[in-house]
């Protein structure tokens, strides 16, 4: 499976930014994609997760209300839709999958988690 992430960029705070993940290759058709970000010297921190059949999204408690997960299972594609931006929201952005599903979706806030990573999209937002 190979993940494509793009988007990212420089912005001012309070702008937008929509973030795509490209999946390819694989032969299942029953998974979970979510996306994660991660600055110099933290670790990866879960943003926002999604179950590819059936929709259900999990966000972090630090983006709900201005970031907005979606889908397109056709192109096989999330995107993450980035509202008022922070300063604090800076950070390499990385898309990952992991099959098969979990029961439980907000279990995917763990990277561990997540066998399948795309090579990250940079986001900065000046303040």
């Amino acid at each position: 499976v190979q993940l494509q992430a793009s988007g990212g960029g420089l912005v001012q705070a309070g702008g937008s930014l929509i973030l795509s993940c490209a999946a390819s290759g694989g032969t299942f058709d029953t998974y979970d994609m979510g996306w994660f970000r991660q600055t110099p010297g933290k670790e990866r921190e879960f943003v926002a997760c999604i179950r590819w059949n059936g929709g259900r999204i999990y966000y972090a408690d630090s983006v709900k209300g201005r970031f907005t997960l979606s889908r397109d299972k056709a192109k096989k594609s999330v995107y993450l839709q980035v509202n008022n931006l922070k300063p604090e929201d800076s950070a390499v952005y990385y898309c990952a999958l992991d099959t098969p599903p979990l029961t439980i979706l907000s279990a995917r806030r763990f990277a561990s988690g997540f066998d399948y990573w795309g090579q990250g999209t940079q986001v900065t937002v000046s303040s």
